[in-house]
């Protein structure tokens, strides 16, 4: 660490590891909380990342790592975003700067990062259910280790952590999750969960007392852990009995604490030094404000989820993109509100991401016909397919890693009954930063399998709007239309509407030499390519596919019948997607041409920009002009 480092953090810069922050006397962890604020303020405003969910979770991280014995001791956390704290005491402080980057930190716990990270931490709702494992397996080889889930940003409400509670409640392992309580997932939660979480700070009195009893009656040796079950149901009884209201977490018998303030940091310290000894089950209750410590944060936490570059002097969010190109997610969004004018039937469904996907458009036209689920994929997919069983027409906008979680209610609640969703798939594709956990790379491959499905994606932002058009006009199928994240490519990107010919793809060139198929946007990568190609004396016919399926067997025919090499690119797993279906269609028409097939490889894809991740993958501008190059010079 340099002198002004040491100057500007001095408690933070004599901490390397949680050891070190445990040599800090209690009362001036207030002052490590504030220098880490102070820290991550100044860092993510020149190295964006995730700002407003860790900034809100500062004092519980001091807190776990300054009781808990880590890495011994397991912290696995839900959706870990939360987590930059946690980064920053575990050893990672020289490096944060590189947070999100290609060969950086990753932007969640990766255990391949650290061994302080327990558990991969991208997508919600999965810490009770790893934890309670880890736990078990403690127990099972005589371990005596504490093992807690973190949880947070409404991740209590997604269905894997009530399979979890549910699990955990009744099992007998030791198990602490800490309920990082902010009322907010990305937007503002949504349902019947995150009401009660409001209400059951009213029986704060309650809670206080109960536990100030219980620890008097164990220091005066009147209850023991043996029979603690049995005192566990008679204060249930009683708090039922005298208010008249249960507690979710105590009828599942569940020890509950809280719920307390999450930004007391010498409470919280204290409360999980008396609890975490406990035996069975226990939840701690943190009430938290995402955004702490820094006022725009906490004044606008939508958008301070993950802000990019920003002033920190006056919280002026820097805009990077002067292009005037729209995002595709907005084209989406207002595409949807434009055909819901006109389509009473129409109805737009989200899961926890109404900003992020732009339903924000459906919402503010049409409130009555627009439904944020939650953190609950499977639960949208299979809502969506109750709605089109009797009459509407569900668009159901879900991001492409996340869809992953619906995909047995896609088979068994949409397409076994043939039912007319459409699957508007954003983030499709390599998405950069967010890295390993959030790339959309299968949606093409694991939706190409299933029986009735139409899959799709447009090439830009106009066969986008097409699409949707021929879904809502055309189609009484599930159908699929997958686009990435970010800009598109068109400046005018509102076109009239003309309904596509399901299963029918376009010649934007034709050439002598090659044919390259491609599907959805990369196609304008592959366009570049070939025009350097032509510099070159080359001469490469494109085709845009558009749809994967039904793929189109016409233009199959005449590629085969002129061509003898062709080279396939999409933006997806090399797996089961584009190249797969053609060379399957090759070989069972009987045709001997030869494919290269351009894709995502058949491994797990890291951080970096997209830009730097397509040419890892071989499907940049670069590397697809050397393919290019390569099978030229192969031919001849």
């Amino acid at each position: 660490m340099d002198t002004k480092f040491n100057n500007n953090y001095p408690l933070l810069s004599q901490i390397g590891s949680p050891d070190d922050l445990k040599q800090i006397d209690v009362h001036k962890l207030p002052e490590v909380c504030a220098e880490l604020r102070r820290f991550l303020i100044n860092n993510l405003s020149m190295h964006p990342g995730h700002f407003a969910s860790s900034m809100g979770a500062i004092e519980l991280t001091v807190a776990l790592h300054y009781v808990f014995d880590t890495p011994y001791d397991r912290i696995v956390w839900d959706v870990g975003h939360q987590a930059y704290a946690h980064k920053l005491l575990t050893g990672r402080i020289d490096s944060f700067h590189t947070i999100r980057t290609l060969n950086g930190l990753s932007g969640f716990p990766n255990p391949e990062e650290s061994e302080y990270d327990s558990f991969i931490a991208g997508h919600a709702s999965n810490s009770i259910s790893a934890a309670l494992g880890m736990a078990a397996a403690a127990k099972m080889k005589n371990e005596n280790r504490h093992v807690l889930a973190v949880i947070g940003d409404a991740s209590i409400s997604g269905g894997l952590a009530f399979e979890g509670l549910n699990n955990a409640a009744a099992s007998k392992s030791n198990i602490l999750i800490v309920l990082n309580d902010n009322d907010m997932s990305i937007d503002r939660n949504v349902g019947s969960l995150n009401k009660y979480l409001v209400n059951i700070t009213t029986s704060k009195s309650y809670n206080t007392f109960r536990y100030k009893t219980y620890k008097a009656m164990k220091r005066l040796h009147l209850i023991d852990e043996k029979h603690r079950g049995i005192i566990l149901r008679f204060n249930n009884s009683v708090k039922s009995l005298i208010s008249k209201q249960q507690n979710i977490f105590e009828g599942l018998n569940i020890r509950y604490f809280g719920p307390y303030d999450g930004h007391d940091i010498e409470r919280i310290v204290r409360v999980f030094r008396d609890i975490k000894d406990m035996e069975g089950p226990k939840i701690l209750h943190l009430r938290t404000t995402k955004g702490k410590g820094y006022e725009p944060a906490e004044e606008d936490p939508c958008t301070w989820h993950a802000p990019g570059k920003f002033n920190p002097e006056t919280g002026e969010i820097i805009k990077s993109d002067s292009s005037g190109i729209m995002k595709y997610q907005d084209v989406f969004g207002k595409t949807l509100v434009e055909l819901a004018e006109k389509n009473k039937k129409i109805v737009g469904i989200t899961a926890a991401m109404p900003t992020g996907c732009s339903m924000t458009y459906m919402q503010k036209a049409f409130s009555k016909r627009t439904f944020d689920v939650g953190i609950s994929e499977e639960h949208a997919v299979t809502f969506s397919g109750g709605l089109a069983k009797d009459g509407m027409m569900p668009f159901c906008c879900i991001y492409s890693s996340f869809l992953q979680r619906g995909y047995d209610e896609i088979i068994h609640d949409v397409a076994i009954q043939d039912l007319p969703v459409t699957f508007c798939i954003d983030r499709a594709g390599i998405v950069g930063e967010d890295g390993v956990t959030h790339h959309g790379a299968f949606d093409l491959s694991y939706l190409r399998s299933i029986p009735n499905m139409i899959v799709s994606s447009p090439m830009n932002e106009h066969y986008l709007r097409n699409l949707m058009y021929t879904a809502q006009q055309r189609c009484k199928h599930p159908f699929a239309i997958r686009y990435p994240r970010g800009n598109g490519v068109l400046i005018d990107w509102h076109n009239d509407f003309e309904p596509l010919e399901i299963g029918r793809g376009r010649k934007l060139s034709s050439g002598t030499d090659i044919a390259i198929l491609s599907i959805g946007p990369i196609g304008n990568t592959v366009s570049k390519a070939i025009d350097k190609a032509a510099e070159q004396g080359i001469s490469v016919a494109h085709y845009d596919m558009i749809f994967l399926k039904p793929i189109d067997e016409n233009l199959l025919e005449e590629v085969c019948q002129h061509h003898s090499q062709i080279i396939t690119v999409e933006d997806g797993t090399i797996v089961g997607g584009l190249g797969s279906a053609v060379v399957e269609w090759i070989n069972d028409h009987g045709y001997s041409t030869r494919v290269k097939r351009l894709g995502i490889p058949d491994k797990f894809i890291s951080q970096g920009t997209v830009k730097q991740l397509h040419s890892i993958c071989g499907i940049g501008y670069d590397e697809i002009l050397q393919s290019i190059l390569d099978l030229s010079n192969a031919k001849q």
